[in-house]
């Protein structure tokens, strides 16, 4: 993923609001979302296969988001994907798509 498409996924990511506790927020939920669509992009298929990506792919992760307490483990990715609405999750990947598009057919 080129810097350009990094940065815009990160940007419509950042709409979406975190419905976890404020005790439960260790790491960014932007980082989190933006980590876990990469990895499903890149072939992931499981949380587990989420978290080895990330840790995979680290040092690049770490030029495009903030991560104080490393790499979030496949729990934490479950159940940061059991809280959000999905349609607002949808919404957001849509818009990254939509501009992907129209900046391919200008």
């Amino acid at each position: 993923m080129t810097p350009c498409l990094a940065a815009s996924l990160r940007s419509c990511l950042e709409d979406m609001s975190d419905s976890r506790s404020a005790h439960a927020r260790r790491h960014p939920f932007t980082s989190i979302l933006f980590l876990a669509l990469t990895a499903v992009i890149g072939g992931a298929d499981t949380w587990v296969e989420v978290e080895e990506f990330g840790r995979d792919h680290r040092a690049w992760f770490e030029r495009w988001l903030c991560l104080p307490h490393g790499i979030s483990s496949h729990d934490t990715f479950g159940r940061v994907f059991a809280l959000p609405d999905p349609e607002q999750l949808e919404a957001g990947f849509a818009r990254w798509v939509q501009a992907r598009h129209d900046q391919m057919t200008d």
